[in-house]
């Protein structure tokens, strides 16, 4: 089994190489799939991520969220605190480039989100394992904030099919996810 770094490597690799159209035909299929689930179905609000350049894209998931009248929300990074912030948004308006280059809303104490109020984290990845375990970017962003869900919350990670591992390398401090959807 390789350390994480190398696995983060090999991954980033894959993700850039995979051309434009794949990766949007892929993310069609996913989103398919994330709107069949009942936990998506029966959400009122959806925390998802922003999907950066490789990643299952996430924006057409998120207006039509929006469009179908669920509540939706974008992190804010908090690089002082390394701490994620869930912030609702109504439009993608409301986004602008953030912290590591990261679409973000602006932040509005208003529109801060109470994690009870969290129905569906959408979790981004560079890997996952059939045990539902994650490979981050190596910040631990995510794995701190997962850990603060309260355990009504479901989280579901998006990946393309290149993007699962047989297994993954994982610590103490490493959250596994409910689910993966991946095409």
């Amino acid at each position: 089994m390789k350390d994480k770094g190398s696995l983060r490597t090999h991954y980033l690799k894959l993700l850039k190489e995979q051309n434009k159209e794949e990766r949007q035909r892929k993310s069609r299929l996913i989103a398919g799939q994330f709107w069949k689930l009942p936990v998506i179905q029966q959400a009122r609000c959806i925390l998802f991520y922003a999907s950066m350049p490789g990643e299952v894209e996430t924006l057409a998931m998120m207006e039509k969220a929006l469009f179908t009248g669920k509540r939706v929300a974008l992190p804010i990074v908090e690089q002082n605190q390394r701490k994620l912030i869930p912030t609702l948004i109504s439009s993608m308006e409301d986004v602008r480039e953030g912290t590591y280059g990261i679409a973000e809303p602006q932040f509005d104490p208003h529109k801060e989100l109470s994690l009870k109020d969290i129905d569906v984290v959408v979790v981004p990845g560079l890997a996952f394992d059939r045990d539902n375990n994650r490979l981050g970017r190596g910040k631990g962003y995510y794995d701190r904030f997962l850990s603060t869900l309260p355990k009504t919350v479901s989280t579901v990670g998006l990946a393309f099919d290149f993007q699962l591992a047989p297994s993954l390398p994982t610590e103490a401090h490493d959250v596994r996810l409910q689910q993966i959807i991946a095409g």
